[in-house]
């Protein structure tokens, strides 16, 4: 009798241990994924990432081993608009700086993909990836099949004409990394064993979505930024030189613009940073009002702070004309942002008011 009444016990622990193993796999992917950002944010800061002008998912594993595989590295380089217009004086020495930059990027994504993978097929074989989780998972799988090609496709763009890669591009490659991240956060959020206590007042669902949208937008726009060079005009706050709305924004039409003027990137980025810390103090007060006291609440307030936090770490960014280490810093945080407003969405829904 006591061995019948200890089996479903068993059986529980069992199921629960699982959970937490697969929570904790897909937090520490989401972590390597955020290193892998950063790593590649400074690898556009830099300008490092035409330094590897060919793609090697096998071989490329190894840098150069040898003064004359790093010749032929070297002389690769060389034949780029990149080292003729912008790298002419650039010594073997300075290439290899660079290129370890681009090469750490790789590498990464292959330790992403190896830590995604291979305990992703246990679990998978173990019969633990079902309904909501497997369908999160599967997204993520997707995701992440699809980063390195238009890394490659990314890089691609910047080996024949242009002396960088195409900024809409690497908006993308950003973009799709950040969906990877935040799919990843948001299944890991799903398998907390809170329960489901119903103080979430009803909308604050919709709200969280929307913040975690704008958020999303919000590195994508950075995105450009950085792809533009944007962040290297206008170097003042709050007005862009001496007037809220440069006259050469939206020129000489706001779609071409829009993906292509350094100054309309910056203006919708500074733009949308106002949205993002506005809509951040509002649903804070909101939830303040509506359920004092609650988690719902404290969430609430951490994302609005961090979001004024991120607003002050870019405009000291802008007016300190981008160097690597704070423009590295409000890449991160924006990130961290970003998974802050994500565990929020998951955690809001799983509050929600029946």
């Amino acid at each position: 009798m006591a061995l019948t009444q200890s089996t479903p016990a068993a059986a529980q622990r069992a199921s629960v241990e699982a959970r937490a193993g697969v929570r904790l796999w897909l937090i520490a992917v989401a972590g390597l994924i955020f290193l892998m950002v950063l790593v590649g944010g400074a690898t556009r800061l830099t300008e490092s990432g035409l330094s590897i002008t060919q793609w090697k998912p096998v071989t490329g594993v190894l840098p150069p081993l040898s003064g004359v595989e790093w010749q032929a590295e070297f002389d690769r380089y060389k034949q780029i608009p990149q080292f003729a217009k912008l790298n002419p004086d650039m010594t073997l020495d300075g290439f290899r700086t660079t290129f370890y930059w681009e090469w750490s990027h790789r590498l990464l994504a292959r330790v992403v993909g190896a830590a995604f993978i291979l305990p992703g097929l246990w679990f998978w074989r173990s019969g633990l990836f079902k309904g909501a989780l497997g369908r999160q998972v599967a997204v993520a799988t997707g995701l992440l099949a699809l980063e390195p090609i238009v890394g490659w496709w990314m890089v691609t763009s910047g080996l024949s004409e242009r002396t960088e890669v195409a900024q809409e591009r690497l908006a993308l490659h950003l973009m799709i990394a950040a969906a990877t991240f935040g799919v990843l956060i948001y299944a890991a959020a799903g398998l907390s064993e809170r329960p489901r206590s119903g103080t979430a007042p009803r909308g604050f669902a919709i709200s969280a979505l929307l913040f975690a949208t704008l958020v999303y937008c919000q590195l994508g726009l950075g995105a450009l930024v950085a792809g533009l060079r944007a962040g290297l005009i206008y170097n003042t706050w709050p007005l862009m030189g001496s007037t809220w709305v440069p006259g050469e924004a939206f020129e000489p039409s706001w779609r071409q613009a829009m993906l292509n003027g350094p100054a309309t990137a910056q203006f919708d980025h500074r733009t949308l940073a106002y949205v993002v810390v506005a809509f951040g103090l509002l649903q804070a007060i909101a939830a303040l009002r509506a359920a004092p006291g609650s988690p719902l609440a404290s969430r609430c307030l951490v994302l609005a702070a961090a979001g004024m936090l991120q607003a002050a770490l870019g405009v000291a960014t802008l007016i300190s004309f981008v160097p690597v280490p704070l423009a590295l810093a409000h890449q991160a945080l924006a990130l961290a942002l970003f998974g802050l407003a994500v565990v929020h969405l998951r955690a809001t829904e799983m509050e929600q008011s029946a």
